[in-house]
């Protein structure tokens, strides 16, 4: 006895098992170094990621009258009201890109994780095991960390890190 699998749902389950496989992230994953991608007057040799907002369009239709109904006194329709339709579309919210100061890829050393990790977990954002790892789980909790401070980024800001204590601050 042979069985068969219905194409649908072999496409289904491979697309369910590629979605798992890709990092959380907000698509603003990569930090670069200045003078590379990086905002105008970047220190050179410091690092950045990008948060990047899309726009909010809204897709509005209305209904203009071109010409109003014409009624006899007793109310008879004579010739209906003619009408158009227009359509237009309204950004309700620009996009928008905020740049920030982020430790450098050589500097995520998993000690200086493990130290993030350690950090999170005593602010109560962290869950996860303590493997100097930068994992979903770790990503997720920098994300809720940083969303108070205004920055909606799975990315470690300097701001965020020194905030922790796991960074000098300059003076």
């Amino acid at each position: 006895m042979t069985s068969t699998t219905s194409p649908f749902l072999l496409t289904a389950l491979l697309s369910g098992l590629l979605s798992a496989c890709t990092p959380l992230g907000d698509g603003n994953g990569v930090v670069t170094r200045a003078g590379q991608n990086s905002p105008p007057g970047a220190a050179p040799g410091s690092c950045w990621g990008k948060h990047v907002t899309p726009a909010i369009i809204e897709t509005v239709t209305h209904q203009v009258m071109l010409q109003p109904a014409e009624v006899l006194a007793d109310g008879i329709v004579i010739q209906p009201a003619m009408f158009k339709t227009e359509t237009r579309q309204d950004i309700v919210r620009p996009r928008r890109e905020i740049w920030f100061e982020s430790p450098c890829p050589e500097d995520l050393t998993p000690e200086f994780i493990a130290s993030v990790q350690r950090a999170l977990t005593a602010r109560d954002l962290y869950r996860g095991p303590i493997n100097g790892d930068m994992d979903r789980m770790t990503r997720a909790a920098i994300r809720r960390y940083q969303e108070s401070q205004g920055l909606d980024s799975n990315l470690l800001s300097l701001a965020a890190a020194r905030k922790l204590g796991l960074v000098a601050i300059e003076s």
